[in-house]
């Protein structure tokens, strides 16, 4: 099943889904669906906006209760986590929107705004409109970039098996190389050792 047979069956309940978890290439895909005419551009938008917003919310919420906890789970980000609570607590308004084109912090930003204790009547509304503006920007993105991106598909989807069965080929026969490679070496050391007792006998 290609591309397009995806998005004509599942359509706007797999952008909200997928946006859930991987964000921008959903919106993009989503865009390109649009430019296609598979999907309409707003439903589009709207729908991508909704996962992502859900997405957000349910983080936020962990953060509120487990933010310290699975902060310390990402110790390669304590610097940005740091830097990060400095901007939260002179700009939390900025800071909720704008996590979302930050990179790094499509996952850990909502838990640390969850763990700042920003109240949930300020974060609700900002997380709306950040999801709004941030699924406009991608999905008008992959819509504008559809005449390019389309035929590459396209494309993509027909070779796709002759990919797969090159990659199993070669595959195979780096396998049965190393096989090969490690059935010579233990011959050699069961000659070696045979050598080596009729020396010694």
């Amino acid at each position: 099943m290609d591309i397009n047979s995806l998005i004509t069956h599942y359509g706007y309940a797999a952008l909200i889904l997928g946006s859930l978890a991987e964000g921008e290439t959903v919106t993009l895909l989503g865009g390109i669906a649009a430019h296609q005419r598979l999907l309409s551009l707003p439903l589009t938008i709207i729908s991508v906006a909704l996962g992502g917003m859900i997405g957000d919310q349910l983080l936020y919420l962990a953060g509120r209760r487990y933010g310290e906890t699975i902060l310390q789970r990402f110790p390669r980000y304590r610097g940005k986590i740091t830097r990060a609570r400095r901007l939260i607590n002179r700009h939390p308004w900025l800071f909720v929107v704008g996590s979302r084109f930050m990179y790094g912090f499509r996952i850990v930003g909502p838990i640390l705004i969850g763990a700042s204790r920003l109240p949930p009547k300020i974060f609700l509304p900002l997380n709306i409109i950040g999801a709004l503006v941030w699924a406009t920007l991608f999905t008008l993105l992959g819509y504008m970039g559809g005449e390019i991106i389309t035929p590459w598909l396209h494309m993509f989807d027909k070779h796709m098996k002759l990919l797969f069965w090159l990659g199993l080929a070669i595959a195979a026969v780096w396998l049965v190389r190393l096989w090969l490679k490690r059935r010579t070496h233990r011959h050699t050391d069961e000659n070696g050792s045979e050598d080596s007792s009729d020396k010694n006998g």
